[in-house]
């Protein structure tokens, strides 16, 4: 039996030292110790063996073992040390080589006019809410007065999901949301993206962003509305700005209007940009009907409140003098590296 578990501990030596590969060492592993190696198949064979005796040969088994282990383990950091020098050699850095320049992003012209934007309502004490981009027929539209046979709610002008849910086409349904909490005064603007079924143009597209604005409160009049929002142009576009109001219609609003700001390339004097006109629209606005206060719960007798809504990329359009809005959304950082 010694001279066995001999022959089997040279053999295995043997064939450590030969190795020269891991997976090779795995092989001598499962040959020699694994369940149908030599050295159980000893063991197995202990029923053969004096009781007096077996003590002395299950050592000598469990030496060999241990021997081949400890063999096996120094090849194998052999392997691995060789293995991580050769890979160091494959990886080594030249120090003196110029860096790769890794090149930085920068805010997106619609997020910096969007932050500017809000800046200016919240130094005026507004608050920005956000709401749901999906959202119920109720509050997308018929809470602000547009009744089911009106033209906005077409298939053909709105995205909807079921015959009571659609992609919003107005952040003015945030509005409604935080009308109806009954927490009064409001001074909030909506920012958000929004969707509506048109092609894409250089002026139009199926996705894009509006910036709507509510205040509610007592004696809330409409020269509260033109004051905030020439301090708002003036803040945007600069102190010499002016704004002219010219009489709109929109179903939650009575009386509207549409908003125009004096050209900011020529100052007024009519240039290409405004088509010779000196005035850009920007947006349009009004004060609340009364019965959009009452479907959301406020008495139009005690409060009034004006409201006001712009297209974020139109801001971004005139302030950047881009003259295609399909620029804002194809990802080039050539265009984008001039913000």
């Amino acid at each position: 039996m010694k001279d066995r578990l001999k022959q089997i501990m040279d053999e295995a030596m043997a064939q450590i030292d030969s190795s020269d590969k891991l997976d090779k060492l795995n092989e001598i592993k499962v040959s020699f110790l694994g369940k149908k190696g030599e050295l159980t198949s000893i063991l197995k064979s202990m029923k053969d063996v004096a009781p007096e005796d077996r003590p002395k040969v299950g050592q000598m088994v469990n030496d060999a073992r241990s021997k081949i282990e400890e063999h096996l383990e120094e090849k194998k950091k052999a392997f691995e040390q060789a293995l991580r020098e050769e890979k160091m050699k494959a990886e080594t850095i030249d120090v003196t080589l110029p860096g790769q320049r890794i090149p930085e992003g920068h805010r997106h012209p619609n997020t910096k006019t969007l932050e500017e934007v809000e800046n200016i309502f919240i130094g005026m004490g507004y608050e920005v809410v956000e709401g749901p981009e999906i959202e119920r027929d109720y509050y997308n539209f018929e809470a602000l007065n547009i009744p089911a046979d009106h033209p906005a709610k077409d298939e053909q002008d709105t995205f909807y999901i079921t015959q009571d849910i659609l992609l919003r086409t107005q952040t003015s349904s945030v509005q409604v949301h935080e009308m109806e909490k009954g927490r009064l005064p409001i001074r909030m603007i909506a920012p958000g993206r929004v969707f509506r079924s048109d092609e894409v143009d250089a002026t139009h597209s199926p996705t894009f962003h509006q910036i709507e604005g509510l205040v509610v409160d007592k004696n809330i009049t409409f020269s509260d509305l033109k004051g905030t929002l020439q301090e708002f142009a003036k803040r945007l576009f600069g102190e010499d700005t002016k704004v002219k109001f010219r009489p709109h219609h929109f179903q939650f609003t009575e009386p509207s209007a549409e908003m125009d700001v004096t050209c900011f390339k020529c100052g007024g004097k009519g240039c290409r940009f405004c088509k010779g006109e000196g005035w850009v629209e920007i947006l349009g606005c009004g004060m609340v009907h009364p019965h959009v206060l009452e479907m959301s719960g406020i008495d139009p007798e005690e409060y009034t409140g004006f409201a006001f809504g712009v297209g974020l990329e139109r801001i971004a359009l005139f302030k950047y003098e881009i003259d295609d809005m399909r620029l804002l959304y194809e990802n080039d950082t050539r265009f984008l590296k001039q913000f």
